[in-house]
């Protein structure tokens, strides 16, 4: 977990990446710290602002590379992905920065496809669909944002992996769940909050 003070590096960091990255800059190289040696996955999600649409959302899931590696990847990602045109220099100052940082995925095990809403918590988990080569991930804000019910999430995890939505059903279906430490920008290269899904935030 992170205090607020690195949840606030992160965003800082993630925002110079991404402006390098777009303004074809050399990235500088410096050390965030100790926490940032540790492998985890983490999100980097951009809005526009203020009408805060989505405007890129790229990770990496698994704890492969430590934190600031990490970041460093999505940040350059999320300015090419692949939903939306690339980033204009010009959006720099109308975008805003949101960093998730994510536990180590764990399986969900059930006796029968039924069972998994009973193992899926609204408003903490985030999930991980896999079926052979498809695989769909969507983060914990996610089904807040849309307001879904736990099978409507399933289902929309299930679609984002380019399956059926009913495809959780399945017995060859792996299910995991994650949770996320979220950090956003209040407006472009403003103050910092971590936000909770309970719409709590410090």
């Amino acid at each position: 977990m992170l205090n607020l003070e690195e949840g606030t590096k992160a965003i800082r960091f993630a925002r110079q990446i991404i402006q390098e990255y777009v303004q074809h800059k050399k990235h500088s190289s410096l050390d965030l710290g100790q926490s940032f040696h540790e492998k985890q996955g983490v999100f980097v999600t951009l809005h526009t602002f203020p009408d805060h649409e989505l405007r890129g959302c790229i990770g990496i899931p698994l704890p492969i590379m430590n934190l600031q590696d990490a970041i460093t990847e999505s940040a350059q990602s999320v300015t090419r992905d692949p939903r939306f045109p690339p980033l204009a220099e010009t959006e720099l100052d109308t975008i805003i920065v949101e960093v998730t940082v994510l536990t180590k995925p764990e399986l969900i095990k059930v006796k029968k496809p039924q069972d998994y809403p009973a193992h899926v918590d609204i408003g903490r988990d985030g999930l991980i669909v896999e079926q052979s080569f498809f695989k769909g991930l969507l983060l914990p804000q996610v089904p807040i944002e849309q307001k879904w019910d736990k099978e409507e999430y399933l289902s929309q995890t299930c679609m984002k992996a380019g399956l059926p939505p009913d495809a959780w059903f399945g017995k060859t279906i792996k299910i995991s769940k994650f949770q996320g430490q979220i950090f956003t920008e209040i407006k472009p290269h403003g103050p910092i909050k971590e936000t909770h899904l309970d719409g709590s935030h410090n």
